[in-house]
């Protein structure tokens, strides 16, 4: 499942639990579901952090020459 369908996915649990509705088994089934995605969700965040990176400049050869997203955000 991509990031976005997990997303809405934990969107709707949220809903539910909050509704009220659900029986004890329901809420604990739905409960451990959404805290899965919310892990995988964080995980995949966490990959898509490394890759981030930050335009500085172009080389003289033409490349591009850049840092990781993280000391970018410290500065």
């Amino acid at each position: 499942m991509d990031f976005e369908k997990k997303l809405n996915r934990l969107e709707k649990i949220v809903e539910e639990m909050e509704a009220g509705d659900l029986s004890l088994d329901k809420s604990l089934k739905i409960f451990e579901e959404g805290i899965k995605l919310s892990r995988e969700c964080h995980e995949q965040l966490d990959q898509a952090e490394q890759k981030v990176q930050t335009l500085l400049e172009v080389s003289a050869d033409g490349s591009a020459v850049t840092e990781d997203f993280e000391e970018t955000e410290e500065q």
